[in-house]
């Protein structure tokens, strides 16, 4: 096996310190080893990358250094410390999706702009929230879940337009968000970013009326408190929705209990913020969580000793330009990554397959 170019030369950069290595520079490196993780096992044991991790541990990993160009830190090149979680590092794919961050290779192929013609979104937008719908409904896809008679359970669904889309493909479809006493209901009705009724969800330039209210329907659900009348259904999602149900702990038991209105075999697909820029200190609090490195190991090995199966975490964050942009307040383009109170955050996406259980 020979690595690509693109992933040697990403190993060298951000594991050597060199920023723009020669063809020559690359081309030894890419046949000199046999997988990315034999060349990421063999950098990090240089001095260049001893040098660069004693500088990220100066810096204190999770705070802005006053720089607005995205530098990788060590942690994210590790294995899990739990061995029976499967990891891969490599550039990821929404031709087979696993539990990969937003980047921009992926934005950047027909598979991508397919996707966001079907969601009714503009793939040329370097957003992503974009990317977040475009990685579950690629998801779903490729786990065969998205034909006709099918049942799907959207959490936290809002105005988006998955359920006028799955609904035009033939589902039928459960659409819930917070109800109106939970906090979160407030803060979201704010941003026009929480339904309450089928009408806020109904997309006319996706969906015909008649195919929509005859394939969708909508219930209030707390999603810290699910009910236990909800079951049997092929599939679940979620977009950016379960880093707000009060702590990263509130988050992963969600994770576990979105498992219990599926079928054994069913899909759960969701989409969160995950920390690029450290996995200790990050923000943990009842509006807003970001969940690090450690808090997906932690949960996978938990889904997986419970009978469950996740995929492969891959935490590849990108090589572009554009994925070295963070986007700072006050909000505009390419937002792949962006500062929050002095994190750097992008979005990850998680798929799980309920297990016999």
């Amino acid at each position: 096996m020979t690595l690509s170019r693109e992933e040697t030369a990403w190993g060298m950069r951000y594991l050597l310190g060199f920023q723009s290595p020669t063809d020559e520079e690359i081309d030894f490196h890419r046949h000199a080893y046999e997988t990315p993780e034999s060349l990421r096992d063999t950098f990090l044991r240089t001095p260049q990358a001893q040098a660069l991790f004693m500088e990220a541990n100066r810096e204190g990993h999770g705070k802005l250094s006053g720089r607005s160009a995205y530098s990788i830190p060590p942690f994210l090149l590790g294995r899990p410390d739990f061995g029976d979680v499967p990891w891969t590092f490599t550039e990821p794919s929404l031709d087979n999706p696993v539990w990969q961050l937003c980047t921009s290779e992926q934005m950047q192929t027909p598979t991508y702009k397919s996707l966001c013609d079907r969601l009714g979104l503009q793939s040329s937008v370097p957003h992503r929230k974009i990317w977040e719908f475009a990685f579950i409904l690629a998801a779903l896809d490729h786990r065969k879940v998205i034909v006709p008679g099918y049942k799907g359970l959207g959490f936290g669904t809002g105005t988006e337009h998955l359920p006028s889309v799955l609904a035009r493909e033939g589902l039928t479809i459960l659409a819930t968000d917070a109800p109106s006493d939970l906090e979160i209901g407030h803060l979201w009705s704010h941003g026009s970013q929480w339904s309450q009724s089928l009408n806020d969800l109904w997309h006319p330039a996706l969906v015909d009326e008649d195919t929509f209210f005859n394939n969708v329907s909508f219930l209030p659900v707390d999603m810290n408190k699910i009910p236990d009348d909800i079951r049997d259904f092929d599939f679940c999602w979620s977009a950016c929705a379960f880093e707000h149900l009060g702590s990263i702990r509130h988050g992963l038991d969600f994770l576990h209990n979105s498992l219990a209105p599926l079928r054994p075999g069913g899909i759960s697909v969701h989409t969160t913020e995950f920390n690029v820029s450290s996995n200790t200190e990050t923000l943990d609090r009842p509006g807003l969580s970001i969940f690090r490195k450690v808090d997906f190991e932690t949960i996978a090995h938990e889904l997986i000793s419970a009978g469950h199966k996740v995929e492969p975490i891959n935490l590849w964050p990108g090589a572009t330009p554009v994925d070295e942009h963070i986007d700072l307040p006050p909000y505009g383009y390419p937002h792949l990554k962006l500062e929050i109170e002095g994190h750097r955050t992008t979005s990850i996406g998680l798929i799980i397959t309920k297990g016999d259980c």
